[in-house]
C-alpha cells in the first residue's frame, strides 16, 4: 500500500479554473483534471523558469516529486490539446500559502490569507512602504541567506 501523498505547497488559485476548445459546448467534450500542485508546478517550472531545485523548494516537495508532477501536468495539457478535451483545474493534496508582506519602515513581517484584500498599510506602524516577500519564494537566495535579502524600501529615502 502507497503512504499518503505529502501536502504540497500551493501560493494561491488559478484566475481560470476551466479551459475548452472553442466552438464546442462543454457538456460534448471529454474532461481532464489538473491537479493544483500540477499547476502550481507548470507555473513555477515553465511559467515563471524557476530551476526544479527551487520550484520543488517552493512547493515543499523534493526535486523527484517535483519532476513526477511535472511529467503528469505535461501529459495531461498534451492530452487536452491533441485531443480536444475541457482542462478543469482543481484539488490535489495541496495547502494554500499565505501571502507574506514585509515592511520597509520597520521590517515588520505578516501574513494575509489568500482571498483576502492586500493590506494598504504596515499593521505595526502604519507606514504605506511595504511588499509582499512571498513573491520571492523560490528566487535565488533564501529569505534567511543575507545575499536574498534586497532593499526594497530605499526609494522613499
Amino acid at each position: 500500500m502507497p503512504r499518503p501523498h505529502k501536502m504540497r505547497t500551493v501560493n494561491g488559485y488559478p484566475t481560470a479554473t476551466i479551459f475548452k476548445p472553442a466552438g464546442i459546448p462543454k457538456f460534448q467534450l471529454e474532461e481532464v483534471v489538473l491537479t493544483l500542485d500540477e499547476f502550481e508546478a507548470l507555473r513555477l517550472a515553465d511559467y515563471h523558469g524557476l530551476y526544479q531545485d527551487d520550484a520543488a523548494a517552493s512547493m515543499n516537495v523534493s526535486r523527484q516529486t517535483l519532476g513526477n508532477i511535472l511529467v503528469e501536468a505535461h501529459r495531461k495539457v498534451a492530452d487536452c490539446l491533441v485531443n480536444g478535451k475541457a482542462l478543469r483545474i482543481e484539488g490535489g493534496p495541496v495547502d494554500i500559502s499565505e501571502r507574506i508582506f514585509e515592511c520597509g519602515a520597520c521590517a515588520h513581517r505578516w501574513a494575509v490569507p489568500h482571498g483576502v484584500e492586500c493590506p494598504t498599510v504596515c499593521p505595526s506602524c502604519g507606514s504605506g512602504n511595504f511588499r509582499c516577500a512571498s513573491d520571492d519564494a523560490g528566487r535565488g537566495h533564501g529569505c534567511g541567506c543575507r545575499r536574498g535579502r534586497k532593499k526594497f524600501w530605499r526609494e522613499s529615502e
